[in-house]
């Protein structure tokens, strides 16, 4: 039984830190997507390039909140399964709290409002 429980534990660390490994793949690629996507940008002329710098940095943005969940994900993987006791739990608490975080601060700034605030509708009073 000792046996089956070590490659299990095996098994999720290979999980969790291919968990990460998606993460980081997701914000590397969204960084080069983002800039891709900011070339043809620039090479127009004909619209107002005061947008470029913002919408370069929301897409960057976006890609660092998705990879963000995915590194939470591969902490929680590895630390619940792979090694429970009190001091790795409360290092995940701790990571978890600072990337949710700059979770929200990355969301507050792309979108200009948090994820539990309802869109503003013109007219709308509420």
């Amino acid at each position: 039984m000792n046996g089956a429980m070590e490659y299990f534990r095996h098994i999720m660390e290979v999980v969790g830190t291919s968990v990460d490994g998606v993460g980081v793949f997701i914000i590397a690629v969204g960084m080069v997507v983002a800039t891709v996507r900011l070339v043809p940008r620039l090479r127009d002329r004909s619209h107002d390039t005061g947008n470029y710098y913002s919408l370069y940095r929301q897409d960057v943005g976006r890609a660092i909140l998705l990879g963000l969940e995915f590194l939470i994900a591969g902490d929680i993987i590895r630390t619940v399964v792979v090694a429970p006791t009190l001091q790795n739990v409360v290092v995940l608490g701790l990571i978890v709290l600072i990337r949710t975080f700059l979770s929200l601060s990355l969301q507050l700034e792309i979108e200009g409002k948090l994820p539990w605030q309802h869109e503003v509708v013109r007219g709308d009073k509420h």
